[in-house]
């Protein structure tokens, strides 16, 4: 099973640029959860101040007693161990064949035989849908197969705790459906916790247990999907419906004077930026024939345990979701 990852009072500059402060949240074992935010607002920086690659100046991460902020860096070397981190770009050796590539991890950092490693590389390629493709170099295959290839490769020291930098960038609707399935299909199988960060609507609203935004130098929220998708805070309402009105503007934040006009034209509808309400379509579950998801099960007995310290509309669309007649997730 996955390993909880608690973030607290997490702060990050580059010089005078503030990029985000006091950033608070848990990340529940074995189980996925998003990170949101427009372009800029530093949710790669999370991703790596997480991973210890980045050193924020306050606050801890802690895994397993350790924190990869002020743990000694031989702790925190260790620790890392643990992750497996899927790039943006899929970050492959252009030179190697895909086996190659999933296989480095590997030979860096153990001492296995050569059979040993091929067996664990064909059996990471099997997972993510690229036998027959091993041979190939990352030059001859399309942008999706290199996402998966990078995927592999951060399978292959069997994580318990695994980082997606927007897995779906550069690819079409049709194969980040594809992703997506398979990001929960392999939850299922491993029972790894993930956090994937991006800022696609789609992998949003139908992979994670848990969502968070990043926005204005803030963590806006985090929590149980539902509390997010069916906010009505502007700045989350406004990015979840793509539209130009509200606190998110070309570069960051709008000023008071845009935000004021804005919602002077308004439709009165409560917050003066015309958002409908959302309905929360289902959470994905693992295809036919793959275990039981049970970071689900896990994850129905927490949620429903702080239904009382929840918005209305997040525990109506949770109750919904646990309804068979709904159409909801299994019990």
């Amino acid at each position: 099973m996955g390993i909880e990852v608690v973030v607290e009072g997490l702060t990050k500059s580059f010089g005078k640029q503030n990029i985000w402060q006091d950033v608070s949240l848990t990340l529940p074992a074995g189980e996925v959860s998003v990170m949101l935010g427009p372009s800029g607002t530093g949710k790669t920086v999370f991703l790596k101040s997480i991973i210890g690659l980045l050193k924020p100046e306050h606050g801890r991460v802690l895994i397993n007693g350790v924190d990869m902020v002020n743990s000694p860096e031989r702790d925190i070397m260790e620790t890392r161990k643990l992750f497996g981190l899927m790039f943006q770009d899929g970050a492959l050796f252009g030179s190697m064949s895909l086996f190659d590539n999933i296989a480095f991890p590997l030979r860096e950092h153990t001492r296995k035989k050569e059979s040993e490693i091929r067996r664990i590389v064909m059996e990471r390629i099997d997972i993510v849908g690229l036998l027959g493709a091993e041979g190939k170099l990352p030059g001859e295959i399309s942008g999706g197969m290199r996402k998966r290839a990078g995927l592999a490769r951060a399978l292959v020291l069997d994580p318990q705790i695994i980082l997606c930098d927007e897995p779906d960038s550069g690819l079409d609707p049709v194969r980040t459906a594809y992703l997506s399935q398979l990001l929960i299909d392999l939850n299922a199988q491993i029972d790894a916790t993930m956090l994937i960060v991006t800022h696609n609507l789609d992998i949003a609203a139908t992979v994670p247990d848990n969502m968070g935004m990043l926005f204005c130098r803030n963590l806006v929220t985090f929590g149980p999907r539902e509390v997010l998708l069916t906010s009505d805070v502007p700045v989350v309402s406004q990015f979840l419906s793509g539209r130009r009105e509200g606190p998110i503007g070309m570069s960051e934040e709008k000023d008071a004077a845009t935000l004021a006009a804005e919602q002077l034209n308004g439709n009165g509808n409560g917050n003066g930026y015309g958002s409908a309400p959302r309905t929360v379509v289902p959470q994905l579950e693992p295809s036919p024939g793959m275990p039981v998801r049970q970071a689900a099960l896990r994850r129905r007995e927490r949620v429903l345990g702080m239904m009382g310290r929840l918005p209305e509309a997040a525990r109506t669309a949770i109750m919904n979701s646990y309804t068979p007649a709904a159409g909801g997730a299994r019990p």
